[in-house]
């Protein structure tokens, strides 16, 4: 009987598509991906795997889109992505789909003028904001902002990170709950 460790193991010739694929390199390409990978139809994934949504009506690039502009209109260093994917989900809909085209396509176009391949492909923050500014009173824009406010900060996930302990009227009001803690006064 011939044990495992007495056979030798079969060496498979290199990959074309891998060889000469450090590992520097591997992680300078997975750098350049970016925050967020679309994946297959209808689906978006973060980097970490630490969260991925699925989308029905509207394409998993335009989602990409919503996400990066709802972080460079309401820049938070310390919010994940994930808080953000479920603040624009609501535009994942039949009825908000064309309106999510033509005000994505509007996006791209604005960025287009200004030099870049599209919005989404804008590496500066800077840049994107002044893409941004150039849409500014568009619909579009006024809709995906009001609804951000809402969208972004009524999630009671999000409360503990800007330091805010929800609502107090549940718990007796604030007076007796640290409102009278000022010694700065």
């Amino acid at each position: 009987m011939k044990h495992s460790r007495d056979t030798k193991p079969v060496k498979r010739p290199p990959s074309p598509v891998l060889a000469g694929l450090t590992r520097r390199a591997l992680l300078q390409r997975a750098a350049a991906a970016g925050a967020i990978a679309v994946t297959g139809a209808g689906f978006i994934a973060a980097p970490d795997a630490a969260w991925a949504m699925e989308v029905t009506a509207i394409t998993p690039e335009q989602m990409a889109t919503l996400m990066q502009m709802a972080r460079d209109i309401y820049p938070h260093d310390r919010i994940a992505d994930a808080f953000y994917a479920v603040a624009v989900k609501g535009y994942d809909s039949e009825e908000q789909k064309a309106a999510v085209a033509e005000g994505i396509a509007a996006l791209d176009a604005a960025a287009v003028a200004q030099g870049h391949a599209s919005y989404l492909a804008i590496g500066w923050e800077e840049d994107r904001v002044k893409v941004l500014q150039a849409v500014e009173t568009t619909p579009f824009f006024q809709t995906v902002r009001a609804g951000l406010v809402t969208g972004l900060y009524n999630q009671k996930e999000v409360w503990p990170l800007f330091g805010y302990e929800g609502e107090s009227f549940s718990q007796g009001g604030y007076i007796e709950r640290g409102f009278d803690d000022i010694n700065w006064l």
